[in-house]
């Protein structure tokens, strides 16, 4: 296990090194191939990805990947890299940081998120990590020094990923630098060239997604200043990608080849923020900020810190007082399906199964393609005992993403106690599309072992037992390399 986190760390770490793209952009094809193949990123990748979640690193929560997901999957769509399917997820660290992983994985910590002032300054950050990916700049690193493997390189990424969360950027580059076997001087010239390609590539895929690409630049130029009366660890960011005025003087003049676009912040965008603000602070520091910010108007927007004070009250077990303070957001802001799910946990905090269900369904009435809402309906059939409406949820939901470990989990809550043959298959389909074989191929062994006569259940049990086998053993095997 200790050797999956380090492993997972340091490739946060390398990969949070800053991608840069070129007008012409470059053909990857052969030397990138040559270094590691797309397969290797997607498998490196997403290790990481799965430590990160077992080390409890990563935020779980559907309405943050939903909007995190949305706004990078626009601009994966201007990359349109064959082969790459892009995740994006937020890590629970209060630093101002962002790394791209190979395989297509980005990540955000809360801290950059809340260091954001718009919508575009957001984009510009995810923009600019998707380049990292986009132009393989891992493979391409690794190219500079054939004689690593990808073993290595994954010790490498994953010991600079803990220098850099512990806020010692030099310590990062030394630990990228001694494991490639390349000098301290050489790294950071090629760390540099990089990050101008991904700041170049970056805002193609920040225009062709409809944002303005002046927040690149001015995102970091405001960092940068705050930077020079502040040596906090959380300006990791720019540690990790090194911005100098020459940098930004770049993006600023390559900005001017582009069109004004003016776009209002989302909804979505001002919500969650607020959202992540609210994990970051005890409960009486979130009710406290909340009320001072509103008191002296120090806010982006009204709507969205009334929101806030909702959640705080709310973990504070004020049910009255969140009703009421989401009561003066829903005034203050359009229609929202993250407002409606916020009632649902209203409801759900007093018990009340009913008013639950109902806020839900109403949700859905307005926002019927919100998977968030979808799930927080099923939570409430779930809580409210009502285990054939659960079900019926469930089924119509799987059938439109039978890849989804959540709804797997929420299956066998359903059959717990109820069913042990399809507990344990639920749960071992949970493990299983989150590519925890090992786990998974134990919960399909004592399904197997379960009384039951489902023969297409079984079936299917046999042929992903025979996957997990295969899969589990390359997965010991990778852990005791």
């Amino acid at each position: 296990m200790m050797k999956r986190r380090l492993l997972c760390a340091l490739l946060a770490s390398v990969l949070a090194q800053p991608l840069t793209v070129r007008a012409d952009l470059p053909d990857l094809g052969e030397v990138s191939d040559a270094s590691l193949s797309l397969a290797d990123e997607a498998r490196i990748g997403r290790d990481a990805l799965r430590a990160m979640r077992e080390a409890g690193d990563v935020v779980d929560d559907a309405e943050v990947n939903a909007y995190l997901n949305d706004v990078g999957g626009r601009l994966a769509a201007a990359a349109a890299v064959p082969g790459v399917r892009f995740t994006y997820f937020c890590v629970a660290d209060s630093g101002i940081n962002a790394f791209a992983m190979p395989g297509g994985y980005v990540g955000i910590n809360i801290g950059l998120m809340l260091a954001t002032q718009s919508e575009g300054e957001l984009a510009g950050v995810l923009g600019h990590e998707t380049a990292h990916v986009a132009q393989r700049h891992i493979a391409r690193m690794q190219a500079a020094n054939s004689a690593t493997s990808p073993l290595l390189l994954l010790g490498t990424i994953v010991a600079a990923a803990l220098a850099a969360k512990a806020g010692n950027g030099e310590g990062a580059v030394g630990a990228v630098s001694a494991g490639m076997g390349l000098s301290i001087s050489r790294q950071l010239a090629f760390s540099r060239d990089f990050e101008r390609e991904a700041d170049r590539v970056g805002m193609q895929y920040m225009a062709a997604a409809g944002f303005d690409v002046r927040y690149m630049g001015s995102f970091f130029q405001r960092l940068e200043q705050a930077s020079r009366y502040s040596d906090n660890s959380a300006y990791a960011f720019l540690r990790t990608h090194p911005v100098t005025l020459e940098r930004i003087s770049e993006a600023q003049n390559r900005a001017l080849d582009y069109p004004v676009k003016m776009r209002a912040d989302s909804v979505d965008y001002l919500l969650v923020r607020e959202k992540l603000r609210v994990l970051t602070l005890s409960p009486e520091e979130a009710a406290s900020y909340y009320n001072s910010a509103l008191q002296r108007g120090l806010y982006l927007s009204e709507g969205a810190s009334w929101y806030g004070l909702a959640r705080a009250r709310l973990l504070q077990h004020d049910r009255a007082g969140a009703a009421a303070a989401l009561a003066k957001a829903r005034a203050r802001l359009p229609d929202n399906a993250m407002l409606y799910g916020l009632e649902v946990e209203i409801a759900r905090d007093g018990r009340d199964w009913a008013a639950a269900a109902r806020a839900a369904r109403n949700g859905l009435a307005a926002f019927p393609r919100s998977a968030s809402l979808r799930l927080a309906q099923v939570d409430a059939a779930l809580d409210g005992g009502d285990r054939k409406a659960a079900l019926t949820l469930l089924t119509q939901m799987l059938n439109d993403r039978r890849d989804d470990p959540a709804l797997y989990r929420r299956e066998a809550k359903l059959y717990a106690d109820q069913d042990p043959l399809r507990y344990h298959a639920a749960l071992g389909n949970a493990f299983y599309y989150e590519q925890r074989y090992g786990a998974a191929q134990e919960q399909y062994q004592l399904a197997s072992k379960a009384k039951g006569d489902d023969f297409y259940l079984r079936s299917m049990l046999e042929a992903r037992l025979r996957e997990v086998d295969r899969l589990a053993k390359e997965e010991r095997k990778a852990a005791r390399n």
